[in-house]
């Protein structure tokens, strides 16, 4: 019997799908749980009882703001350099599923094989994978570098282990990223290079492509910031709905990227059980109670991992297109086995 490929369809199966769901919650409860025990389940309870609900339809309002930003994104990324030009439909369904908890090897496996189904060679769908991490963080990284510097400069009661690692490793890391792209050649011709060094460097190289071409490519850079915009606004305005008293947007922001040390789409199962664990914590280290942060939390999840869920099950037929595509496209040039 011959050996599923990883492309078939075996692995969209409905029973399939439903298990890893399954295991998503299973994790995401045990976390919070876990998380609702270490404070007191009846401050929990009594904050869930009456939340005001304006603010948590302003979080999906604000949410939808994120995914819409994050598809137009996506495309530039995909289509820059002559790459593969998907319709938005097709975006939008890859950006919902690989923020799906059903992708359990992260969102930026399935984004890798997705543009090899849509007609890239491996290296250059893995570069674009890694490129469009690193566009994430461009935009994120400077946005909370200058939050930390706002947060020191004011001395705001919150420990510098969360402020300074922004304040140095991001300019660090920033130099790094250009010294090796000034000497991208030299280091690609070492031969103690390994090959995830040299995807890096390609996916820098695409990152300045994009950058040198606003006009042309600066919804890429718009997109992501939309993204992480509309996510933290759903996070503010679940706090609210649990009558947190939020910090400053500053220290909200330091918060928010150190709970998201790992970005949510390069996490397995779309984060479950990890983000539910740290955040909560992370909020809690900018001076919110941990009882409201915990609900806030809550309901971020939800709104952020849960509800896309509807388009993220839409968008399965998408990925059996595609990998359909590709391997009628494969298939003129594999060789017919004896006896078939």
């Amino acid at each position: 019997m011959a050996r599923r490929s990883r492309g078939s369809p075996h692995r969209w199966a409905p029973h399939r799908l439903a298990l890893l769901v399954a295991l998503g919650v299973a994790l995401a409860a045990g976390a919070l749980i876990g998380v609702a025990w270490s404070i007191g389940f009846q401050r929990i309870l009594s904050g869930l009882a009456h939340p005001h609900w304006p603010w948590l339809a302003a979080a999906v309002a604000g949410e939808l703001l994120a995914y819409l930003g994050y598809t137009a994104a996506y495309r530039e990324v995909a289509r820059a350099e002559h790459g593969a030009e998907l319709q938005v439909p097709e975006a939008a369904a890859l950006v919902a599923t690989g923020f799906g908890v059903f992708v359990h090897g992260g969102g930026f496996a399935l984004d890798r094989e997705a543009l090899q189904h849509a007609g890239l060679g491996k290296t250059d769908a893995r570069r674009r994978v890694l490129g469009l991490g690193a566009l994430e963080y461009a935009v994120l990284a400077p946005a909370t570098l200058v939050a930390a510097s706002i947060v020191l400069l004011r001395h705001e009661p919150v420990s510098k282990s969360l402020t300074l690692p922004w304040v140095v490793g991001v300019p660090l890391g920033a130099a790094l990223a250009l010294t090796a792209l000034r000497f991208d050649s030299t280091i690609r011709r070492s031969r103690h290079v390994g090959e995830p060094i040299g995807h890096a460097l390609g996916a820098l190289g695409l990152l300045f492509a994009l950058s040198r071409s606003p006009r042309r490519h600066g919804l890429a850079f718009l997109g992501s910031l939309a993204y992480w915009s509309g996510d933290v606004f759903c996070l503010w305005a679940t706090l609210h709905a649990f009558s947190a008293h939020t910090p400053p947007a500053a220290q909200l922001i330091v918060g928010y990227s150190t709970g998201y040390a790992v970005t949510r789409r390069a996490l397995p199962l779309g984060g479950a059980g990890i983000v539910e664990a740290l955040l909560p914590f992370a909020l809690g280290w900018v001076k919110i109670a941990l009882a409201p942060a915990l609900l806030a939390v809550f309901a971020y999840r939800l709104i952020n991992l849960w509800l896309p869920m509807i388009p993220a099950f839409a968008g399965v037929p998408t990925m059996r297109r595609l990998e359909g595509a590709r391997r009628r496209r494969r298939a003129p040039a594999e060789p017919r086995r004896a006896g078939t």
